[in-house]
């Protein structure tokens, strides 16, 4: 139920000129009925009957069954206002009938209701000024990382942050720190990061966070993170098969690449960010994937060319596990040997093969600059590419901002644009080729929407004379 659906009798009472939160402010009785029951097998048919009578109160918050103050051992179904205990004309017809029938007993009820009872919403709506009613919304959405809360607020609720942050903070069991970002729109630094002000509790921003089965541990103030894509890294590090080699450009601590190593697929995972880096680290050692994915801390046009040379030069062999168990108690030993020697000969050896499969470029501001560094990629290798093998030249999945159009159809035609801008070769949707799939992700302002583009290197692109450095 949305706070604005609460009936007001209800709501916590309003002081707007609270400047330090006051918990003990929040208090109120609701003169309300109820039934009491002393024969507790009868509480769920008496509930049921209630239910569909509608004579229950109907708030998620507020907690129907109660003890009762008044009958020793026995329980109360709060009934909804508007049901008078002593005006049995108010009765619903199941209340008239149980009543009646012995099953229960009606009367008063007076239900107390305190600051814990309440939600953030309700609290934030009695104490935020009415200026600030014309808004419609309390700022009650964040992100959740980790411990961490993560808020943007908007000019008007910069004096009552403090407030907002503490409410935020109570009502949220999980989280343990608040903090807003404080730079304005365009002044991110290279790594993504922000400068943040912390509205409640510690300052404490080492989380432990989990995506697709994964465990992540980072310094949330030092490196980047979005709890809102967890289902735009699965949607493509699910695209890749195993034993592909993948390289990811701006890894990051990892979203993608850790995921696609415990799929078996070989990644080379980059970010030129050292606490991003450290972290990558550490998530490919806490999720046991060393085996398959590796780091590098480069700038992201050099990695391009640095670990597509690398892998073509040393690509890696790994020894599965075999998919046959050996039993704890096999029988003889004899029988063991037999097993241990079956379950090592069906073990496989996964190679990784001389060219990815896929580039991963996410960071959407400024990835699509780095599209020159394909120029010559495979310049001499066509060999080993279509139509001389079965192999195609790889995927790049770059993730980008676009403007927002009236016509979406405009935005596609204009992504296109931009990338043959920058990666020195026509890229169009039409092209079979190119496999051209261009992906809305989701809006991140007004104006402005982020997209991923997948699409093949173009073969003029990938063997091109390589510029002079």
């Amino acid at each position: 139920m949305n706070p604005a659906d609460v009936p007001e009798i209800f709501k916590p009472p309003i002081n707007r000129s609270m400047q330090v939160l006051d918990r003990s402010f929040f208090q109120k009785v609701v003169r309300l009925s109820a039934l009491s029951i002393t024969d507790f097998k009868q509480i769920s048919n008496v509930r049921s009957q209630l239910t569909k009578s509608q004579a229950t109160i109907a708030i998620p918050m507020i907690k129907i069954l109660r003890e009762d103050d008044l009958t020793p051992g026995a329980k109360c179904l709060l009934l909804r206002p508007g049901i008078d205990a002593d005006q049995p004309s108010t009765w619903p017809q199941a209340v008239s009938d149980l009543v009646e029938s012995g099953t229960t007993k009606i009367r008063p009820f007076d239900l107390k209701l305190t600051y814990d009872d309440w939600t953030m919403h309700n609290i934030l709506e009695a104490i935020l000024p009415d200026m600030l009613d014309d808004d419609k919304e309390t700022p009650t959405g964040f992100a959740h990382v980790g411990h961490v809360a993560h808020i943007n607020l908007r000019t008007q609720y910069l004096p009552y942050k403090e407030l907002i942050g503490q409410v935020l903070l109570d009502k949220n069991p999980t989280v343990k720190t608040v903090i807003n970002k404080t730079f304005d729109v365009g002044t991110e630094s290279v790594f993504r990061t922000f400068p943040y002000e912390v509205l409640a509790g510690p300052d404490d921003l080492d989380v432990t966070v989990h995506e697709s089965s994964c465990e992540f541990k980072f310094n949330f103030g030092k490196v980047y993170w979005n709890p809102r894509l967890g289902t735009e890294h699965a949607r493509l590090f699910e695209s890749f098969q195993e034993g592909e080699a993948v390289c990811d450009v701006m890894a990051g601590v990892g979203p993608f690449a850790v995921p696609a190593g415990k799929r078996k697929v070989f990644v080379h995972a980059n970010d030129l960010n050292p606490d991003s880096y450290t972290a990558l680290q550490d998530a490919i050692t806490r999720n046991k994937v060393d085996a398959f994915v590796n780091a590098s801390c480069e700038d992201g046009r050099l990695f391009i060319r640095n670990a597509t040379n690398r892998l073509a030069m040393h690509p890696r062999s790994v020894l599965l596990p075999s998919k046959i168990k050996v039993p704890r108690y096999a029988g003889s030993n004899a029988r063991r040997r037999s097993l241990e020697r079956a379950a090592e000969k069906s073990r496989k050896t996964l190679s990784e093969p001389r060219a990815f499969s896929h580039y991963v470029m996410n960071l959407p501001a400024t990835a699509i600059e780095f599209l020159d560094a394909f120029t010559g990629v495979y310049q001499g290798r066509e060999a080993e590419f279509s139509p001389q093998t079965n192999t195609k030249l790889p995927f790049i999945h770059l993730y980008l901002f676009q403007a927002k159009y009236e016509d979406d159809r405009e935005e596609l035609e204009e992504i296109c644009q931009r990338i043959s801008q920058h990666l020195g070769g026509q890229v169009r949707r039409d092209d079979p080729e190119l496999d051209v799939n261009i992906r809305y992700v989701r809006l991140v302002a007004p104006n402005k929407k982020m997209y991923c583009a997948s699409f093949r290197i173009p073969a003029s692109v990938a063997f091109a004379q390589q510029p002079v450095v």
